[in-house]
């Protein structure tokens, strides 16, 4: 059936206008300021606002970590990531994951295929829609020639690392190579950069000093680091002639370091996310303070406003989340969707911070906290509201125009926004499959109330719509150098 909104209000990276919306086969159709279409269902948006489904370019779903797993997968993280009007995600795969015991099909090293072929069974249970990026935690020869077959398998993004020594970094000659490869195959490279070697140091002086509480996981990863990795990142992208996107950039020093590369016309992106924003090392204090732990860590207030700023003055391109949650206390099961369940969490590590498994929840919180504390607090505008969390992810990772627009072609992602919605937030409010919420007991004003995939309805006010197998993977083409 053909579907036409009428009467709201559309958003986009650029522009806000009045027009109705008719969707037919999944897709957009037409754009109008008056539609008739005796033959459709109608949607009377009146006094509402609607906006491209949101694209968050940055999550981990069913992720193994020390002895636990990331406690959403790509079920329940997907329903999350709809009920806060995303409705695309881009996960990451590991290189070489293990599989399941009694698989036996064995670790193939470097292997993209057989990693990405995991991914892909992993996420059969998919809600959204949704792609992948791959980590490249390994370099050699052999990699080196298997790099461009990701294009074919419809990935265009290499993720580097220069820190976790040992496990998942890459020596900087190497990074320099594969920014090379990457040149030469209209590929992306995504960078953490934080100082691994610093890091390393640290951890070991602070745990021989007995200091194991969670506020020395954000001392011993200074932001100095983060600021210095991401200089030398671009540094390394320039002389590659190659762009770089550097991940969820959460120290001022960090946005001076991007402005002062793009003036120099240097190819380089960033993503911040909303907890970068808020949140300081003086959470990983409180009593509860292991909740709050995440790689890179909570810096200051300073460097929140430096955040607030990059995003304001456009410096920064998109904003993702990171979303990488794990129980508080994973000995206390919860009840999701009728049935109790429970994952070893946070607890793992209570009596040392090095332990305490690396992650938060945010897919759903990402797009209701922004518009309430950037948009209606005046530090963002609700068009720049749409290019962070839509329209900028979809450009620079091969999506756009289909998906992040509201445009004639486009599929019909789209969110019906109630801009006077008020919320009183918690983990009580969230579908995020953990026991509790970074934003617990926050007012928001501005929620969707309804949220549509591809046409479909999959949310309605609270009620789900969606289900298990509705998300389709999305094979990326060459993206944008915003």
């Amino acid at each position: 059936m053909n579907l036409l909104i009428k009467n709201g209000t559309l958003i986009t990276a650029s522009e806000t206008y009045q027009a109705d919306i008719l969707i037919q086969d999944e897709k957009i159709t037409r754009i109008a300021p008056t539609i008739e279409a005796d033959s459709a269902q109608i949607t009377d948006a009146s006094g509402k606002l609607i906006l491209p489904g949101g694209v968050d370019p940055h999550v981990h779903l069913d992720l193994p970590m020390f002895d636990t797993v990331s406690s959403d997968d790509h079920y329940t993280g997907h329903k999350a990531a709809a009920f806060g009007g995303t409705t695309t995600v881009m996960d990451f795969v590991p290189l070489d994951s293990p599989l399941p015991m009694g698989e036996g099909l064995g670790v193939r090293a470097g292997d993209f295929k057989y990693s990405v072929d995991l991914w892909l069974k992993k996420a059969e249970k998919a809600a959204i829609d949704y792609s992948f990026h791959m980590n490249l935690t390994q370099f050699n020869e052999k990699i080196a020639k298997e790099i461009p077959s990701l294009m074919k398998m419809g990935i265009q993004t290499l993720k580097v690392f220069t820190a976790y020594n040992g496990r998942l970094r890459l020596d900087d000659g190497s990074i320099f190579k594969a920014l090379r490869i990457a040149k030469e195959n209209g590929m992306l490279m995504m960078a953490h950069c934080e100082n691994g070697d610093v890091i390393e140091t640290l951890v070991a002086e602070a745990l021989a000093n007995g200091h194991t509480t969670p506020e020395y996981h954000a001392l011993t990863r200074p932001a100095w680091g983060a600021v210095e990795s991401t200089l030398r990142m671009a540094a390394m992208a320039e002389q590659a002639d190659s762009p770089v996107y550097i991940v969820h950039m959460n120290a001022g020093g960090e946005v001076d370091m991007l402005k002062y590369a793009r003036e120099r016309e240097v190819k380089v992106m960033g993503e911040t996310c909303p907890q970068y924003l808020f949140f300081t090392i003086d959470n990983l204090r409180q009593p509860d303070g292991a909740k709050w732990i995440c790689s890179p860590p909570m810096r200051t207030k300073d460097d929140n406003a430096r955040l607030w700023d990059g995003l304001s003055a456009g410096v920064l391109q998109t904003i993702g989340t990171d979303h990488c949650p794990f129980f508080s206390d994973g000995s206390r099961p919860i009840v999701y969707e009728g049935s109790e369940i429970s994952i070893p969490g946070k607890e793992l590590g209570k009596d040392d911070f090095t332990k305490i498994p690396n992650g938060l929840p945010g897919i759903q919180d990402r797009m209701p906290i922004m518009w309430t504390y950037g948009v209606r607090a005046g530090r963002i505008t609700p068009n720049q509201f749409v290019a962070y969390n839509c329209t900028n992810p979809a450009k620079i990772f091969g999506l756009y125009p289909r998906k992040g627009a509201l445009l004639e072609g486009s599929d019909a992602d789209i969110v019906i926004w109630d801009a006077e919605k008020k919320v009183k937030y918690g983990v009580a409010h969230s579908h995020q499959r953990t026991d509790y919420n970074l934003y617990e007991g926050w007012e928001l004003t501005g929620y969707p109330e309804k949220v549509f995939l591809r046409g479909k309805l999959i949310v309605d006010g609270d009620e789900w719509k969606g289900k298990r197998g509705d998300g389709r993977f999305l094979k990326r083409g060459e993206g944008e150098v915003l």
